[in-house]
């Protein structure tokens, strides 16, 4: 085998047929890419070329071209004669032939139709395409095929290798022997601590095993080098009220600091599609996809729902909006690639789809989406805003409305943030929900012995314009939807420079906050006491109903313990600042984990 001595910047790596390919495949090369590479993709292969490891991990911003990355390296591989096979592994059937046709481009021949009961693929191809499902359902076949020749096998997106140990164990199994082996990743963590096959652990000064990046181009580099989009974060509040499975009325508004259980009930409830909320937020994506498509003809908007059924009726609420049928996308239908091809290539106005739009699956034109899912996981909310940061021309900006919760927020805030993936935790879940926590909030206690006489039930909802986020910086105040003041910022252009998005904001928001001192306020006068009284009620009320279903305790006990600790007579009797003694102390007994 030839190796490098030494590496130049017009060096070349791969076939001349791969020349050709984009760097950005499958879209056309963004705005300013005049080289064949861009700097980082020719970086990470002079350093590959340095040293040739076996295993090699890239981690590099969706957007940035990872398939020509991957592609120019097999390329040069199969020039060389260090392999003469290739597999390809990917997260979903789609990406299956996503990466054939970008191979093909490449001179390289694969085979996405390859079925487990082949056996093989005819020799006419130089490897295959696969999912990580299909590799877990016969790991022995893909071994076989691996030792068969020397062999490179490209893992797409590798977390994905961890989300079964089977899954895991399958893919040791089938490419263990592997000449080589390239793991490429958006997004290089895990929300979970399950170890991703090839990639290397080393402790940092905590002890903490993360782990270790080859080469890695996140997505704060590709802003500096005008290769993805800037994200604008449009975030929105409101007052929720809901009905909990023990019975309980709640009322809480978005973006307080509530606990856990309050956050997921007003979050759960700020989805339903019945409700105020969802419906106005829905109407505000589409004034600015509107005004984006005043500069972005085809600009092309996305709604990533939690379920199916919330998908379709999201649908509704959008054709009522728009007159207009969007496109629906469910992960279990057969013709959800071919929905999503054609939306990617006409000029239609909306797609609606479950998680599986939120990985890999390539559609440029997108510009604005809602955050309509309970997700709140930092590995997922990278996966969806990659769906938005590809950037086709020059000033092309992303618009991502979401719900005014503190883990989106959060995650908003640190969007360029680098991670890695931790085997071991500091606390047990980074700060951030739990998506199960949305789907524990309608069910009843398993250990009740009677079936709960109630149901989780959403009862109203509303929606109110909170603040725009760019970057680690916040624009704007509570204003009312559909007011002058929320259309400062939805209005925006739909083309600017990036430099130019920040003082723009800086202006918007100087803007809003003059007409709002100039407007004449309505004096309000004070609410009745007795429903201030009532809804301090309900909230003291559905802290112990959580309360006693964690300690399995009933509801009479809690009540007496925070009234031993705080003083006071029963509930009926007691004071407004009673009640307020009482609340603060069950949210400090919640926060403990008592």
């Amino acid at each position: 085998m030839t190796s490098l001595p030494q590496t130049r910047a017009d060096e070349h790596f791969g076939s001349w047929a791969v020349d050709h390919l984009s760097p950005t495949y499958p879209e056309r090369a963004a705005w300013g890419t005049v080289q064949p590479l861009r700097a980082w993709q020719q970086e990470a292969l002079e350093q590959y070329f340095r040293t040739e490891p076996r295993d090699f991990l890239a981690a590099a911003t969706p957007g940035a071209g990872k398939t020509t990355f991957a592609l120019r390296l097999a390329s040069e591989l199969l020039r060389r004669g260090t392999v003469q096979r290739i597999t390809v592994v990917a997260p979903t059937e789609h990406l299956k032939q996503q990466w054939a046709d970008a191979a093909h481009k490449a001179g390289i021949r694969l085979d996405p139709d390859f079925a487990n009961a082949d056996g093989d693929y005819p020799r006419q191809y130089h490897g295959v395409v696969v999912t990580y499902a299909q590799v877990a359902a016969r790991a022995s076949v893909h071994e076989r095929i691996t030792r068969s020749a020397a062999s490179l096998v490209i893992l797409d997106e590798v977390h994905h290798a961890g989300d079964a140990l089977s899954w895991g164990e399958s893919v040791l199994e089938a490419f263990g022997p592997a000449t080589r082996r390239l793991s490429l990743t958006g997004t290089p963590f895990r929300s979970d601590t399950a170890p991703i096959p090839f990639v290397e652990y080393v402790r940092d000064e905590r002890g903490i095993r993360l782990s270790r990046t080859d080469y890695a181009y996140g997505y704060d580099a590709a802003l500096r080098d005008n290769v993805v989009r800037p994200v604008v974060f449009m975030a929105y509040a409101g007052t929720m009220a809901w009905r909990t499975s023990m019975g309980d009325e709640m009322k809480a508004t978005l973006g307080h600091g509530d606990t856990k259980d309050i956050t997921a009930g007003a979050w759960r409830t700020a989805l339903d599609p019945g409700g105020e909320w969802i419906q106005q937020v829905l109407k505000s994506a589409d004034v600015r996809l509107t005004h984006v498509r005043q500069a972005v003809p085809d600009a092309g908007g996305l709604v990533v729902a939690t379920d199916q059924a919330q998908a379709r009726q999201y649908a509704q609420i959008l054709r009522g909006i728009t007159g207009h049928e969007p496109t629906v996308v469910l992960s279990d239908d057969a013709g959800a690639s071919s929905r999503i091809d054609a939306f990617s290539k006409g000029d239609s106005r909306w797609m609606v789809a479950v998680r599986m739009v939120s990985e890999g699956v390539d559609v440029p034109r997108l510009a604005v989406g809602v955050y309509a899912t309970s997700s709140s996981t930092p590995l997922f909310f990278a996966q969806l805003i990659g769906r938005f940061v590809r950037k086709r021309a020059r000033g092309e900006i992303a618009t991502v409305f979401l719900p005014s919760v503190p883990p989106l927020l959060a995650l908003a805030a640190e969007l360029e943030r680098q991670r890695d993936h931790a085997l071991d935790r500091e606390q047990a879940d980074d700060q951030l929900l739990d998506d199960d926590l949305m789907a524990a909030a309608e069910q009843g206690d398993k250990d009740d012995r009677e079936p709960a006489p109630f149901t989780w039930e959403p009862l109203e909802s509303s929606a109110t314009f909170d603040r725009v986020l760019f970057g680690e910086a916040e624009f704007g105040q509570l204003v009312e939807p559909a007011s002058e003041e929320e259309l400062d910022f939805i209005g925006i252009p739909g083309l600017l420079d990036a430099e130019d998005v920040s003082e723009l904001l800086k202006r918007r928001h100087a803007r809003q906050a003059a007409r709002i001192r100039e407007r004449p306020q309505a004096e309000a006068g004070p609410e009745p006491l007795y429903r201030n009284m009532r809804e301090e009620r309900q909230l003291l009320n559905s802290l112990v109903a959580i309360v006693a279903k964690r300690r399995g305790e009933a509801h009479a006990l809690v009540h007496a313990e925070s009234r031993r600790v705080c003083g006071g007579p029963p509930v009926a009797q007691a004071s407004m600042q009673q009640l307020r003694d009482r609340i603060h102390y069950l949210r400090k007994v919640m926060d403990r984990g008592r």
